[in-house]
């Protein structure tokens, strides 16, 4: 009966999205990766190469033969080590059963083989333009990802047994939170990562006591009160991404950033970027410039009676800033006394996977996607881009969880925070890949904002550049080029983990590990093979970096006595604007 039932609430669900898909031609396009002109040229070039493709099927017979003979073994009470092992930090196969029960070894072990082969004959390919050869590398990552038999129900032990020990009530539940997900995704499928309800913007999320002390249409300026009796007279102004809300950097106030550098005695501002509607819809990459970060600055200086103030650009937002450090030392403005960027890039001919979703035919859809929504992209599709970016992590090991298994996915407030993504303008958004991912504009000295060519050679205050040894995102490699850029004194550190938990990693939580070197050679291997490893994390570094820049201390700052009239309490308006 609960099988029955399953497949009952499973068909509903499917028929209707086909429905609710069907007058939406580009929802069902059968190439929305635009792999296939990519895939044409690696299959031509294998196809030119027949002994490269006989030795690959000889090896890969070879390893089948193998298997099939420790399988046989193990029959006889044999325990032969492995053919093939899983990667090192891979979960899909962490239950027992995939090593113990010689059935669902052998299913694992023939299945990595052959994503194995897959993978590595296109990886060896040569003769074959790089970005191509990587978008076919990037989707073949993702269909042997697909295909692994732990997100499938007859061939994953895990959600077996819980099919047996709920007498099928599993599955049901499992269709039920299906149907729920596609409701929520308004036809296309939304993978809850998190229990959403169990998060209040304000309640147990973004707690950090502080004032809105300015607005405009772009952004909230939000000033965090003191936790010290003194405090350095150089406040500090934080862009995050604008693709993200800012409260990445306060989700508990044990990992909170933004209490945390409080405790040291820094005045904390930190702009929160609107939301945007079809009203901002023609918002520019220089309307961001002008309005978030000169008006930001503006406004601090005015509120704390100060004429240079100390700047943090997180990822995107530390594209614009150092964007804006170029355009305000053409001017000769001096109001930023020094920059700080987080997992932020300026130099993108080594910007990692995200360029495969910036070439033309991918930026045209988009287009078509921003225009059918009323000129802006949906943060359900950012979050889609970025989720297939850790396609095992954030979309098949939540499939498994919340279908095959039936489970609510556990409270997590940084995959709350995941979720909540913001909508971007399409004016500002295809600029933005157009000129940084797909032409490398602002590094090649090419890019020109407001009437002024932007060259970060002419950047002379104090930098600072963190980057994450495993970022994904904003990879190593990439921030380390960026940084060689400015023409200042610029210091890189380089921390353990990825784009988020490299960032933020409060010192409490005594994890992973950071870097240093005061040198800034010409590549990042050479940077690291000088470099000192330190146990725990980078902000201890960073904040006496930033103290001897701060100034001298001073009686602490009460948000809501300042020169600007509060506004508000912090978080305040626009970060609680859902997509």
């Amino acid at each position: 009966m609960n099988l029955a039932r399953a497949a009952l609430a499973a068909q509903g669900a499917i028929a209707e999205m086909a429905l609710r898909q069907a007058d939406r031609p580009a929802a069902l396009s059968p190439d929305p990766f635009h792999v296939a002109p990519a895939l044409t040229q690696v299959m031509g070039r294998l196809a030119a190469q027949p002994d490269r493709i006989m030795r690959a099927q000889g090896d890969l017979f070879a390893r089948y033969l193998d298997l099939w003979q420790a399988t046989a073994r193990r029959a006889g009470g044999e325990t032969p080590d492995p053919v093939v092992s899983p990667a090192k930090g891979d979960k899909r196969f962490t239950d027992p059963d995939w090593s113990e029960n010689p059935v669902f070894d052998a299913i694992k072990q023939s299945y990595l083989l052959t994503a194995n082969f897959l993978n590595d004959m296109v990886a060896e390919v040569d003769g074959v333009d790089p970005l191509e050869k990587r978008r076919v590398e990037f989707f073949m990552k993702m269909l042997t990802d697909a295909f692994s038999p732990s997100n499938f129900l007859a061939s994953n032990p895990t959600a077996l047994r819980e099919v047996m020990a709920t007498g099928g009530a599993s599955l049901v539940k499992g269709m039920e939170n299906f149907q729920a997900d596609l409701q929520r995704g308004g036809g296309q499928l939304s993978i809850a990562q998190t229990d959403y309800d169990m998060f209040k913007i304000g309640e147990n999320v973004a707690t950090a006591p502080g004032k809105v002390v300015f607005r405009n249409e772009i952004i909230e300026l939000l000033q965090f009160s003191p936790s010290t009796e003194q405090v350095y007279e150089i406040p500090l102004l934080i862009f995050p991404p604008w693709i993200n809300k800012f409260y990445i950097m306060d989700l508990r106030p044990e990992n909170s950033l933004i209490r945390w550098l409080a405790s040291q005695g820094i005045t904390v501002l930190v702009a929160s970027w609107v939301n945007p509607d079809a009203t901002l819809a023609t918002k520019t990459f220089e309307d961001y410039m002008r309005q978030g970060i000169y008006e930001g600055v503006a406004a601090t200086l005015e509120q704390t009676g100060v004429d240079r103030v100390n700047t943090v650009g997180y990822c995107i937002g530390g594209t614009l800033l150092s964007a804006t450090l170029a355009h305000m030392a053409a001017k000769g403005d001096t109001s930023i006394g020094s920059a700080t960027f987080f997992a932020a890039q300026q130099d993108f001919s080594e910007a990692g996977d995200l360029l495969l979703f910036t070439n033309e035919d991918w930026l045209k859809d988009l287009e078509a996607k921003m225009d059918e929504g009323g000129g802006v992209l949906s943060g359900q599709t950012m979050a889609d881009t970025f989720n297939a970016l850790r396609g095992n992590d954030l979309i098949w090991s939540f499939f498994v969880n919340n279908y095959l298994m039936g489970k609510e996915p556990r409270p997590f407030d940084l995959l709350f925070w995941n979720s909540d993504q913001t909508r971007m303008p399409k004016t500002l958004h295809t600029f933005y890949l157009r000129r940084f991912y797909g032409e490398n504009a602002m590094a090649r000295g090419e890019l020109t904002l407001d009437g002024v060519q932007i060259d970060l050679s002419k950047v002379k205050v104090p930098i600072y550049v963190q980057s994450s040894k495993e970022d994904h995102i904003a990879p190593a490699r990439s921030v380390y080029k960026g940084a060689r850029l400015f023409g200042g004194p610029t210091t890189f550190t380089m921390a353990g983990s990825g784009h988020i938990a490299g960032v933020i990693n409060a010192p409490v939580a005594k994890k992973y590990q950071h870097w240093t070197n005061g040198a800034l050679p010409a590549s990042l291997e050479e940077w690291q093979a000088g470099a000192v490893e330190h146990p725990g994390s980078w902000w201890p570094h960073w904040a006496q970096w930033l103290q001897a820049r701060s100034g001298k201390l001073i009686p602490a700052r009460d948000p809501a006595k300042g020169p600007l009239k509060p506004l508000g309490d912090a978080p305040g308006e626009y970060v609680l604007v859902k997509s």
